[in-house]
């Protein structure tokens, strides 16, 4: 697929994915919505890519839904009956909650509803220092939507999200690090630099099989109504993971003390039992 909405930029194993509507505040529209499920598939697929980074062309991560008529978001919500139908920035989070990739969000100015939203099954989110956020959805007579009800309690608690919600109100970047919505805030000139520097982190020196892993057993562990159901899937794991090159070459790295050279694919060599949350895929 060509991409005429966002940007696909690989470098040094890491993934940047630039929101590249600058002239609109990078608004989200349909477009961008398939240009952006197809480039989170693509990176899943391709071995050469360890980290994801999402961030925004210009002064802003993304202003909200593209609410003009031309751009055909409002006509799209407008389709198919009511218990088909599936909103399109739940498409995205849902995506990425299967990811065997870690997704790092960079919001680098405004970041207002679906702006927001679709970031939060990411996994780490820095912020600029003057970026403003808000969950606007009661303030344009609509509700929440990419499964952010699930997510957002999840991160914040459901008390400030509740508050966030329900008043749809702006913040400030130091409010959302205060509530752990996200990790750092940062000045604008150092926020693409920061987010390569925790990506380099990973994709040099961890397994990419053991990143897959430990992702998928975070998210999927949050719904868990016991930890014996974490205990159960961690023992399978650690053991399939302690059988397997990779443990290997990280144990003789660390005696030997180098770098690791680690050399096992998500494309290819996750173990049997994953996915093994298969009875609820992602579909589209």
């Amino acid at each position: 697929m060509e991409y005429s909405q966002i940007v696909y930029e690989v470098s040094d194993r890491i993934l940047t994915i630039t929101l590249n509507r600058p002239e609109r505040l990078n608004v989200f529209s349909p477009v961008m919505c398939q240009e952006l499920v197809d480039a989170f598939g693509r990176a899943d697929a391709d071995d050469d890519v360890r980290v994801v980074i999402v961030t925004g062309a210009g002064r802003a991560f993304c202003a909200g839904a593209d609410l003009d008529p031309k751009s055909g978001l409002l006509e799209r919500y407008s389709d198919g009956d009511s218990e088909s139908y599936r909103d399109l920035a739940g498409l995205i989070t849902l995506q990425i909650y299967d990811l065997k990739k870690p997704v790092i969000a960079a919001i680098n100015g405004p970041a207002a509803g679906v702006g927001i939203t679709m970031t939060l099954a990411m996994d780490i989110r820095l912020v600029s220092e003057n970026a403003r956020i808000g969950f606007v959805f009661t303030r344009r007579g609509v509700v929440a939507e990419a499964a952010s009800t699930w997510f957002l309690p999840r991160i914040v608690g459901v008390g400030k999200a509740a508050e966030w919600l329900l008043t749809g109100r702006l913040f400030g970047a130091q409010e959302a690090l205060a509530h752990g919505l996200v990790a750092e805030v940062l000045p604008a000139d150092v926020l693409i630099s920061r987010a390569h520097e925790i990506a380099s982190e990973i994709a040099q020196n961890t397994s990419a099989i053991s990143v897959a892993l430990c992702r998928q057993l975070l998210w999927k562990m949050l719904g868990a109504d016991h930890p014996m159901e974490a205990h159960k899937i961690d023992s399978k794991a650690f053991r399939w993971s302690l059988q397997q090159p990779d443990a290997r070459e990280g144990i003789m790295s660390f005696l030997e003390k180098r770098a690791p050279k680690f050399t096992m694919k998500p494309s290819t060599d996750m173990p049997g039992f994953y996915p093994w949350w298969s009875d609820r895929p992602f579909t589209r």
